[in-house]
């Protein structure tokens, strides 16, 4: 198990300057931004998908700061009711998928989608509950396309022998375990979870729970560790449903935070010995989304937390037992 990073937030750093700087604070592993809300301004898909050459002198890159690639990462909406929108996202995973089996990178991170609640819809439509019935005819409507589509993306990944790991989040149709296994099982073993525990937190998610949940399935792709506060003197007045913009941080009933500043030490230990436990040994990828903080030293302070939290080695033999 290893320390990475999400590059995104460094991108307006060259990728070699982001490399150095992740090195010295104890990084061994990135997951670079290609396409989608990520953008590419570290790992442009045009100039690397099918030439040789770009991809060789990326991989000695890596190498010459001994990193390793551990997702490449195209999070956007491919089931978009705005068909030009579906169709830019579709692509980008699409071409995401090959550059990654060309790269010999295991994972693609991604989100499921979501679609309108019906054909004639222009936005998409996040269900939350069943009743009026209609929302849940236009649930329904939103599998059945969701379906269709990720059984021919699975087909696709494992053509290309790449993990597809999708985030479960909020206003995407797969945002919890349950539903990420339910897409499982339709599609095949290469759909996963890209394992996020800051999207569980406050949906009330136990992501100890989930991890075991999901890793009997052998379901995690890939992990991203971010953490999550709930504030209660405001889900107290308003729950945790809250459209405050995230730069209003006093009146959020939660806020994205650093690795630690929303659950401690122990917590996290707890994480990575589940993850353990469910047979995850890939890394712990720093996704960097704290707005009290600035992204170097919200990252130092996670790699720092992260660094005692994961297993360097693999446990020898159980004597005792």
């Amino acid at each position: 198990m290893h320390v990475g990073v999400l590059t995104v937030p460094f991108g307006d750093q060259s990728l070699e300057n982001t490399l150095a700087s992740l090195t010295e604070v104890g990084v061994e592993a990135v997951e670079i931004g290609c396409g989608g809300f990520p953008g590419e301004d570290h790992l442009t898909r045009a100039e690397y998908l099918d030439d040789a050459d770009a991809q060789a002198s990326l991989l000695d890159l890596l190498s010459t700061y001994d990193l390793s690639l551990s997702a490449l990462a195209t999070h956007n909406n491919p089931l978009h009711p705005d068909r030009s929108r579906g169709r830019q996202a579709d692509t980008e995973l699409r071409e995401t998928i090959e550059l990654a089996g060309e790269l010999g990178v295991d994972a693609v991170t991604c989100f499921s989608g979501l679609p309108g609640g019906g054909p004639n819809d222009e936005v998409p439509n996040w269900i939350t509950a069943p009743w009026p019935p209609e929302h849940a005819d236009a649930l329904d409507y939103q599998w059945e396309l969701a379906v269709e589509y990720w059984q021919d993306i699975a087909e696709h990944a494992a053509d290309h022998g790449v993990d597809v790991a999708i985030e479960m989040h909020p206003n995407m149709l797969i945002h919890e375990p349950r539903g990420l296994l339910r897409l499982r099982e339709a599609t095949n073993d290469r759909i996963g979870a890209n394992f996020d525990p800051s999207h569980l937190y406050w949906q009330g998610i136990e992501p100890t729970e989930a991890i075991r949940l999901l890793g009997a399935s052998d379901a995690i792709h890939h992990f991203h560790a971010k953490d999550t506060k709930l504030y209660a003197a405001n889900t107290r007045e308003k729950g945790v449903l809250d459209t405050t913009p995230y730069t209003d941080e006093a009146n959020r009933s939660w806020l994205f935070r650093s690795v630690g500043y929303g659950h401690g030490e122990s917590h996290w230990k707890d994480i990575v010995s589940t993850l353990r436990m469910v047979g995850y040994d890939g890394a712990l990828s720093i996704e960097h989304e704290d707005s009290l903080t600035s992204s170097t030293e919200g990252l130092e302070k996670a790699v720092d937390l992260l660094s005692r939290a994961i297993f360097e080695t693999q446990p020898g033999e159980a004597y005792w037992a």
